[in-house]
């Protein structure tokens, strides 16, 4: 398998440096789990099931050779203590009823495959919270210059291979990017949406104004519905 992203590309700088010897036995001819370089990766069988119980269990990690596969093993990588807190929320999560995920997994699930850490400033926080796209990205854009952004959701990291306006993270705010926490009682309506290039300095067109009048993209609160797993716009 042959991958080519643009590593200047703001949401896949972070990786640039773990990617590089990953990117080197790819074009080799070596498969995913193997180019990855690290023991925790292993060929995931045809029918894999119980993901989760099988990382906790045995601390390896299952890898399909493909894109989706190989962003999560680069965050893997670049992020291991997340995606092993990750894991083991799964594990914890109460129980939820019959052919039902639950609230706490269903959110973890969004950070896993959609997820977007952010350290900002209060102002920002608090209009990413009210959906308030004016004030997150027009009239406080330079407290952007405070904060620190890392897109964790490997879905999403697969999805900008191809950029596009509607694609959307569920955030997670912290206070460092190198060591976050999960809240308690996490579920998704604490995970706000967010439209990743309309983040300034992440697309060029966002540079003007007119490019957060799409509320097919930038939805008012009221009308948003929750996106899945990165596709859909906020």
């Amino acid at each position: 398998m042959r991958l080519d992203p643009d590593w200047r590309a703001p949401w896949f700088a972070p990786y640039r440096d773990v990617a590089a010897p990953v990117l080197a036995r790819l074009a080799a001819g070596q498969p995913v789990a193997d180019a990855l370089g690290d023991p925790r990766f292993e060929p995931a069988g045809p029918r894999m099931t119980g993901y989760e119980q099988h990382v906790a269990a045995t601390g390896r990690v299952p890898t399909r050779d493909n894109a989706h596969d190989l962003f999560n093993g680069l965050v893997w990588l670049r992020c291991p203590a997340f995606k092993a807190t990750l894991n083991r929320a799964h594990i914890s999560a109460p129980p939820a009823a019959p052919g039902r995920r639950g609230a706490v997994r269903d959110a973890l699930t969004l950070l896993d495959e959609s997820g977007l850490l952010l350290a900002a400033p209060p102002v920002l926080r608090q209009a990413l919270r009210e959906q308030d796209w004016p004030a997150l990205f027009i009239t406080q854009r330079e407290l952007w210059h405070d904060a620190r952004v890392l897109v964790v959701g490997h879905a999403l990291l697969e999805k900008l291979l191809t950029p596009r306006a509607g694609l959307c993270a569920r955030v997670l705010l912290v206070d460092d990017l190198e060591a976050p926490s999960l809240p308690a009682g996490l579920t998704p309506a604490a995970l706000p949406p967010l439209p990743v290039l309309g983040i300034p300095g992440w697309w060029p067109a966002n540079a003007s104004p007119a490019f957060y009048a799409n509320e097919q993209v930038f939805r008012p609160k009221r009308l948003a519905s929750s996106p899945a797993l990165g596709g859909r716009a906020c």
